[in-house]
């Protein structure tokens, strides 16, 4: 009877103990609520054309424009520097617009930005985020795609975007000093005459309207150690090919506005291609020159790495930069005046292989040849690999079959995936005429983990790019 009892006893406190453990668990969990104007959360309205430099601070609009004057933006800031302990466990973040007005048009898919740049409320237009300071890009300067929605016209339609992503980034740091929430909306879809969408503000008196981010944080307590989580890091790679040091496609060469617009991307590592050292293009170190403007423009030393076509001391060939030290280097000679080169870096105590280049121009059969000798080569290198340049070849090619016999194409994954990137217009990511630079990732890379893919629109409010070409950016993750 005394066993039986001691039993029962046992099991209660065990229960209890339980209880106990699974109510601390909930304990600590936290959810903050940011819904109050200016407390915390800022907003306006960009509009493009003839507005591009007039303040809308009252305002939450989107509109795809049929003509610049209707082209509009909405921008949000939420406090998540001040509301949530710096370095928190974020576990959800989700945003909840409502709708107060719509077009005649029933649907449109409006896309949730990051804002890569902080702005002022009441000083923000579509040409400057302050009255002294301009975007790096007219219109907002745009990061990843967090997630997209379909609008309804329907007053009173709420709309949630999960932005959890953006929020860990913020929280944590990882996106610099200031760790304020930056979300730019954005219509997706094609312009079709009236696609306005009007959105109630952080002012509405009915609070229930307002614009609001929902933030989920902390650890959950547990009675036995959890097991040790795996290290990760990420690793951006930008690949650009440069139009010979800078040419934009207004004719003019000015590597300073190449170079502004590449490091505003914030990569990791970059493969720029056409990159001219001492030619009638450009007539200086074009190599040492970017090196020192991406320095200008990101606060921190690039450590690079350059080849010629040719193999000789000038010329016109392709650059590897790196944020991180290069701990080697070599350089490939291909065939018809053609070369690649490779920077091996650490991140995360894995040593990385990339490798820049540019191939033949006119034909398929000098392309497949300098393939050929570029996976030949790559395959004495260690994994991972990433192989990144201006192949002058479409996805449908043979050329491109061919890399991926080893390889694999990192925008074309990220679009099965669901997380490639492009904007409004050039939805199939082309970089030029077609999608002709790419970035490849080893099939053997175990340790590489692709996390998105992106192309950017770099043209200027007056339709100028600072390249015949668009830039591709490929994040991984390297455990």
């Amino acid at each position: 009877m005394r066993e039986r009892v001691a039993s029962v006893c046992v099991r209660v406190l065990l229960s209890f103990a339980a209880l106990t453990a699974s109510a601390t668990a909930v304990a600590a969990q936290t959810t903050v609520t940011l819904n109050q104007s200016k407390a915390q959360v800022v907003y306006a309205t960009l509009r493009a054309g003839g507005y591009a430099n007039t303040n809308y601070p009252t305002t939450l609009t989107t509109r795809a424009a049929d003509t610049a004057d209707n082209h509009r933006r909405a921008l949000l800031k939420f406090d998540t520097q001040n509301t949530i302990p710096a370095g928190t466990l974020v576990t959800s973040a989700l945003m909840t617009i409502t709708v107060k007005s719509g077009s005649a048009v029933a649907s449109r898919n409006i896309g949730a930005y990051q804002g890569t740049t902080s702005w002022a409320e009441t000083e923000a237009t579509w040409n400057r985020r302050r009255t002294t300071t301009s975007w790096v890009t007219p219109g907002g300067d745009l990061g990843s795609l967090l997630a997209k929605q379909a609008v309804s016209n329907v007053a009173g339609t709420k709309v949630t975007f999960d932005v959890t992503a953006l929020v860990k980034q913020a929280v944590s740091g990882a996106l610099g000093s200031s760790r304020y929430t930056r979300i730019e909306l954005v219509d997706l879809d094609a312009p079709a005459g009236d696609t306005t969408r009007t959105f109630y503000t952080p002012d509405d008196p009915t609070v229930t309207n307002r614009p609001v981010l929902k933030v989920a944080y902390g650890g959950a307590a547990t009675n036995s150690p959890a097991p040790a989580p795996i290290s990760t890091a990420t690793l951006r790679v930008l690949d650009w090919n440069s139009h010979h040091g800078g040419v934009g496609t207004d004719g003019v060469a000015d590597v300073d506005r190449f170079i502004k617009k590449a490091a505003s991307f914030k990569p990791d590592v970059v493969s720029f291609n056409e990159v001219e050292r001492y030619t009638s293009w450009a007539n200086y170190d074009g190599p040492a020159k970017m090196a020192a403007l991406m320095k200008q423009y990101t606060g921190q030393t690039w450590y690079y790495k350059f080849a010629t076509a040719t193999g000789s001391a000038t010329g016109n060939g392709n650059l590897v930069m790196s944020r991180f030290p290069i701990d080697s280097s070599e350089i490939r000679l291909l065939s018809h005046y053609r070369s690649a080169v490779d920077v091996v870096i650490n991140r995360n105590g894995r040593a990385i292989n990339i490798t820049s280049t540019h191939l033949d121009a006119n034909s398929t059969s000098y392309r497949l040849q300098e393939i050929g000798e570029l996976v030949s080569w790559e395959k004495g290198l260690a994994e991972p690999r990433i192989i990144a340049g201006d192949f002058n070849a479409w996805p449908s090619t043979t050329e491109n079959a061919t890399m991926k016999i080893t390889y694999i194409d990192s925008w074309a994954q990220a679009q099965a995936d669901g997380t490639a990137v492009a904007y409004p217009g050039n939805t199939d990511g082309n970089t030029r005429n077609s999608r002709i630079d790419y970035i490849y990732y080893s099939k053997g890379a175990t340790v590489l983990t692709l996390v998105s893919s992106q192309v950017f629109d770099v043209r200027d409010a007056n339709g100028v790019m600072p390249s015949d070409h668009r830039p591709v950016m490929s994040t991984f993750t390297i455990k």
